[in-house]
């Protein structure tokens, strides 16, 4: 007698393959794993780079709030990873989509910079908390998808191709490949004095000619193959050289030094998680506080919105509007990462545009977050060898998946002025003003003024009429917050 039960490999394969639709995205498991493995080294730098920005190792280096209190480096370094991995595992298995999410930069300078002077790092990270509520009110109302559907389409576009510029801008200045000039006029050159001067950002032109080349002849994992062969002379360049770090040495590394651990495994510290308060409120005023939260909303809301948007057409997972599957459940569980990253004292966890790293190396589903979010939970224990990954490394990666999101470009028209005045703003002010909120911004208030000013305010959706307004009250909070005293 014959068995007709389905054996349990196939039969997990084809339920994995169905649950996350690999197949039905044109996808496969070794496409989704090497995506994530590629997203995962894309962004890895995030466990090094958030702890500099928001803790420090003593109090002389750290961001020291209002009471003298500070975040340990080690503490936020462990927190970072634990929230990043079960964040990003969360995505992928409920918005099944191949984003990985992590402490926001943006959010975590502003807090470090502008909050934490004036309440402690508890009431600031209360703070990231109310706004994550805000956010996931939003999107299980059903608001933040209203909010998205009412983006047109060549706004939407223009969105992924200004990220595309974003990231690619992004890498050449982490590379050093472009520096600033220390003066007016122009802000920012070549190099050094219009050379490449260091060892480092060599590495990255030969990291950028590597993966270029493997991605020219379609090689698969070409992005993964050139960071890890890159981040191998990297290593054999800083054995031989001992640039060491850029602290120390102009010409050294920018983040993290490529050199061999001295040790594999380190324990993680998680004393951070749950040090969050709601004292802001009552330390510098409801008004005071409202801003700050205001401030933050609009970062997290409209950085993430516009960084799905573009990943989603990157992938080839968005249609003609733009809109792409699950949209609801990536809203919602976004959302919560703004809360989960205040709960752990890491700031808000959002998209990471990194992601495109991924998406370039295939990567069409959840089942490549679930692997970037392991990988991360992973590195919790494993901290030093995730540095051996330079900075430079991963900035090559970020230049090649610009090209690949600017292509999008030749989706928009460019004939009708009242949408490619706008169109151009959107694209043009993300990299420039280093915010991927700020062209968005910039985007909707001039596609509402230009378009309604043209005759063509009946086509303007109401609800980017009061996005428009926010924004307007967004980029002149700083006046606001003077005329009110806070």
């Amino acid at each position: 007698m014959t068995s007709t039960t389905t054996a349990p490999g196939k039969g997990f394969r084809h339920r994995l393959d169905r649950y996350f639709q690999i197949t039905e995205r044109g996808s496969s498991v070794s496409r989704e794993v090497r995506g994530g493995l590629v997203t995962f080294f894309a962004m890895a730098y995030i466990v090094i780079l958030n702890p500099l920005i928001i803790g420090g190792f003593a109090p002389d280096q750290a961001a020291l709030d209002v009471e003298g209190g500070w975040l340990p480096n080690a503490q936020v370094a462990a927190a970072t990873g634990l929230t990043a991995g079960v964040m990003t595992i969360l995505f992928g298995i409920v918005a099944r989509l191949p984003f990985a999410l992590a402490a926001g930069l943006g959010m975590n300078s502003f807090l470090a910079v502008n909050v934490v002077g004036e309440v402690t790092w508890q009431e600031a990270m209360g703070l990231v908390v109310i706004n994550g509520l805000l956010i996931v009110l939003l999107a299980v109302t059903g608001l933040r998808a209203m909010i998205f559907a009412a983006v047109p389409r060549e706004l939407k576009t223009a969105i992924t191709v200004g990220i595309g510029m974003f990231i690619a801008f992004i890498g050449l200045v982490d590379s050093g490949f472009v520096r600033s000039s220390g003066a007016n006029s122009p802000p920012v050159q070549l190099g050094e004095a219009g050379s490449i001067a260091t060892i480092p950002t060599a590495i990255f032109v030969l990291g950028l000619v590597v993966m270029g080349v493997l991605m020219a002849r379609k090689v698969k994992g070409a992005l993964l193959i050139g960071i890890l062969g890159t981040t191998v002379v990297a290593v054999i360049v800083e054995a031989v050289l001992k640039l060491g770090s850029s602290v120390d040495n102009p010409h050294g590394w920018s983040l993290n030094v490529p050199t061999l651990p001295s040790s594999i495994v380190a324990l993680p510290d998680f004393g951070l998680i749950g040090q969050f308060e709601f004292g802001a409120f009552e330390r510098i005023g409801p008004l005071a506080a409202s801003m700050f939260v205001f401030t933050l909303f609009f970062l997290n809301f409209f950085d993430a919105m516009g960084t799905m948007t573009g990943l989603a057409k990157g992938a080839e997972l968005a249609d003609a509007k733009g809109d792409f599957p699950r949209l609801r459940s990536a809203l919602i569980v976004e959302g919560v990462g703004a809360v989960a990253g205040g709960a752990t004292s890491t700031s808000s966890n959002t998209i990471f545009v990194d992601s495109a790293a991924g998406i370039g190396e295939g990567a069409r589903t959840g089942l490549a977050s679930v692997v970037t979010g392991t990988l991360f939970l992973v590195a919790m224990f494993l901290t030093p060898l995730t540095q051996m990954v330079p900075l430079e490394v991963a900035a090559a990666a970020l230049v090649v998946v610009g090209t690949l999101m600017v292509a999008q470009i030749k989706d928009l028209e460019w004939h009708d002025f009242s949408s490619s005045l706008p169109v151009f703003l959107t694209i043009i002010v993300m990299p420039l003003t280093y915010s991927i909120a700020n062209g968005i911004g910039v985007g909707f208030l001039s596609w509402v003024l230009v378009r309604s000013l043209s005759g063509k305010a009946r086509e303007i959706s109401p609800l980017l009429w009061v996005v428009a307004l926010g924004f307007v009250i967004f980029f002149v909070r700083g006046p606001i917050e003077t005329l009110l005293g806070t």
